[in-house]
């Protein structure tokens, strides 16, 4: 969603931050250019201007000019201006009334609210256990009642039977009443749209928001619509009163605008953000994380908190054990590639490394992408079980089988097996009983005391069981210790096992978390 913006940034501020001294023509100059990218991102212009000013107002203080780094201290301050934009902490739907506590979703036709509200339903009942009904409300729209039937068998969420002939109101007061009845604790009003505002569809929420007092209006906007949002927040909340936002298509390829602009200009928080079609992807909305994002600083809690939720951990203490035997064969590489398309892909992953943004370029230029990994684990599967188990059957014979059955050539077998050889090597030096292990042993228990976290006998933490608070300190005391910038380089590479699940760190990463036997990317070009 961010990435035009975030290229544009990125080339600005780095401008700044490479430079031994700023005047305030350097930083004036520079703020021009963020206010252009912002206006192409299509941020409303009042809020473009009122960011410009209160980053000039800081930006051209004594304490930056002085400074040790300045260039540094402006990237901080945008960075906080950004963070002050999208609301300075995240904040989830609020639960607290008594039940059955009612969520109305308003917005117009075709932002995704039919979906979201079962992506909703499906959030409170998986993650905190609450009783979910949900009610259609859209008399107009042909099948949306019937869409929303079926989306609640999806999710297992049950939902409001179909009386024809009712009025929104009507089955707005029928479904409290049924939600109070039934013993659930939360009752969801997917409302009717339009294709634009009218005034009888106000004066439709306002009667739905008169007969079910909800203790949550929230208003979903496609985050493509861009300038045109910002009216959508305005009218909804003069009209109706909405406590908060929920934003779809997060993972289009829209230029961010409309996230950026309707938080400042209607003051209420961005809940939660829809990132896909399926029924999980959902996500609750944290500024840092996206402010962290936008400027290139990698979102290192949302990338351990994704590891968390897709790692099996049962297969994670099979890895564990056999890592510590020195054993990993191809069996093992192909669930690590498995696990990093869970996670999202080379590019889902690589948006969320600190820095690493900048190298997407490369990588794809090196080669290294998602078709790569579909392609190794095509090969993979190829095989027999005798030879994933032990690579060195494979012989001349062998391979062109396998490359035929796979539809890749010699070359790209040769390629797989080197890097299964390079981290096969790295598994051993990690888990032998000799000196190289034992130093490798040494290693981690030093980077573990350093960030008190004990001896580390078992590696890192189980994230799945530590909640974000926990998770946020982690990485504190990770940046504290001298792990770099946001865990630049350090985590899944750094650190034993990486992210957990993932065996000897993230397979084709730069630096030092490259693909063993590829070699590292090209150095950029200063």
């Amino acid at each position: 969603m961010f990435e035009s913006l975030q290229e544009r940034l990125g080339s600005i501020l780095n401008g700044l931050t490479g430079r031994g001294a700023l005047s305030e023509a350097d930083v004036s100059a520079a703020l021009r250019e963020v206010r252009r990218a912002l206006l192409e991102a299509d941020v409303a212009l009042d809020v473009v201007r009122s960011f410009t000013d209160k980053v000039r107002e800081k930006a051209v203080g004594a304490a930056v000019l002085k400074s040790i780094k300045p260039g540094q201290m402006v990237v901080k301050i945008v960075h906080d201006e950004l963070v002050a934009m999208l609301g300075e902490e995240g904040v989830p739907i609020d639960l607290n009334a008594p039940a059955p506590v009612v969520l109305m979703m308003v917005g117009l036709q075709g932002s995704g609210k039919t979906t979201t509200t079962a992506k909703i339903a499906r959030r409170l009942t998986d993650r905190q256990g609450k009783k979910v009904l949900m009610a259609s409300l859209d008399t107009r729209r042909p099948a949306a009642q019937e869409q929303l039937r079926q989306l609640g068998e999806q999710v297992k969420v049950a939902t409001l039977p179909v009386i024809a002939g009712q009025s929104p109101v009507d089955i707005a007061k029928r479904s409290v009443q049924a939600a109070r009845l039934g013993g659930h604790d939360v009752v969801i009003l997917d409302t009717a749209g339009r294709t634009h505002i009218d005034e009888p569809l106000m004066v439709e929420m306002a009667e739905i928001k008169a007969a079910s007092n909800p203790h949550e209006i929230l208003l979903v906007a496609d985050s493509l619509t861009g300038q045109d949002a910002v009216n959508l927040a305005r009218n909804f909340d003069e009209r109706v009163g909405i406590t908060g936002l929920v934003l779809t298509r997060m993972d289009g390829d829209g230029r961010g605008g409309a996230a950026l602009s309707m938080r400042a200009v209607t003051g209420k928080p961005i809940k939660l953000i829809g990132t896909g079609e399926k029924m999980d992807a959902l996500e609750e909305f944290y500024p840092k994380r996206i402010a962290d994002r936008i400027l290139g600083m990698g979102d290192i809690v949302s990338l351990v908190e994704k590891a968390a939720e897709t790692i099996d951990a049962e297969k994670a203490a099979a890895m564990a054990k056999k890592m510590q035997s020195g054993k990993f064969d191809l069996n093992d590489l192909a669930d690590q590639l498995g696990q990093m398309q869970k996670m999202g892909g080379m590019g889902g992953i690589m948006g969320m490394m600190p820095g690493m943004g900048k190298m997407k370029d490369q990588m794809a230029a090196a080669g290294l992408d998602d078709k790569m990994f579909k392609r190794q684990l095509a090969i993979i599967s190829s095989m027999t079980r005798a030879e994933r188990a032990n690579p060195d059957l494979l012989k001349h014979s062998r391979k062109k089988r396998i490359a035929a059955g796979s539809g890749t050539d010699a070359a790209e077998i040769n390629k797989l097996l080197k890097m299964h050889r390079g981290m096969a090597d790295m598994m051993k030096a990690m888990g032998g009983k000799g000196k190289g292990g034992g130093m490798m042993r040494g290693l981690m228990g030093g980077l573990a005391s350093k960030m008190g976290m004990g001896g580390l006998g078992g590696g890192m933490p189980d994230l799945s069981k530590m909640d974000p608070k926990q998770i946020e300190a982690l990485k504190k005391q990770a940046e504290a210790a001298g792990l770099g910038k946001g865990l630049s380089g350090s985590l899944p590479g750094g650190m034993p096992g990486g992210l957990p699940g993932l065996g000897g760190g993230l397979p084709g990463l730069p630096g030092g978390m490259k693909l063993p036997g590829l070699g590292g990317l090209p150095a950029k070009k200063k």
